[in-house]
């Protein structure tokens, strides 16, 4: 896929107060600080979609964009899509109020376990740590919830030679104690562009097999 058009459409205090759900959804998560405002605005090719800061857990809205783009359904023939995209509020933001957080874990939930149209949901995780107990323990929650699920990488340029894929193969090995079967996973850079034609890919192929072929 190709993104060609990318536009902020609303934020949303909880799920009740998203658009319709007359399209494809995917949504994107992670920790505070994990880079993934960064992530879509690379991944949209729009330098200040998504609000980046350096405070962490500045999000704190479900915030919709409209997207479009264009996958090729054949060697000659392309096939335009809209869908819309995601940014969801950081967990595991400690240095805010104990009500704000449960707030914040309310939202969340609400709209991974009530969204009807939400087809995947982008984990993100950061590169550059050793696996995280808050980042399993959330993704263990998606999988007793039947969500529907993929993890990002982030962070890629900042680690040394070798570090990424170790850090990789430590997470997916935790993961392993508690999943049969690991979900699809991208290795990602805002800086480099790492991941973006993957993960646009993906999310082409899953629209595509969504319209039956």
């Amino acid at each position: 896929m190709v993104i060609t058009n990318a536009k902020y459409v609303i934020s949303s205090p909880d799920f009740k107060g998203c658009p319709a759900a007359d399209r494809p959804e995917f949504a994107f998560i992670g920790r505070s600080n994990v880079g993934k405002s960064s992530l879509i605005n690379m991944l949209c090719n729009a330098r200040s979609l998504a609000k980046t800061s350096a405070t962490p857990g500045k999000t704190q809205l479900i915030n919709h964009f409209d997207i479009t783009g264009v996958v090729p359904v054949s060697q000659t023939k392309n096939t335009t899509m809209k869908w819309y995209l995601v940014d969801l509020p950081g967990y595991g933001y400690a240095k805010v109020s104990q009500s704000s957080r449960r707030r914040w874990e309310q939202m969340i939930e609400g709209y991974i376990r009530k969204r009807e149209n939400l087809v995947n949901l982008f984990v993100l995780i950061d590169s550059r740590h050793e696996p995280q107990a808050i980042d399993v323990d959330f993704i263990n929650q998606l999988g007793e919830w039947g969500i529907p699920f993929s993890i990002v990488f982030t962070k890629e340029d900042k680690n040394k030679p070798g570090g990424t894929i170790n850090r990789v193969n430590a997470f997916l090995k935790k993961l392993g104690e508690t999943w049969d079967e690991l979900p699809a996973f991208f290795v990602s850079s805002a800086i480099t562009k790492k991941g973006q034609k993957e993960i646009a890919d993906f999310i082409g192929t899953t629209l595509k097999n969504l319209n039956g072929g």
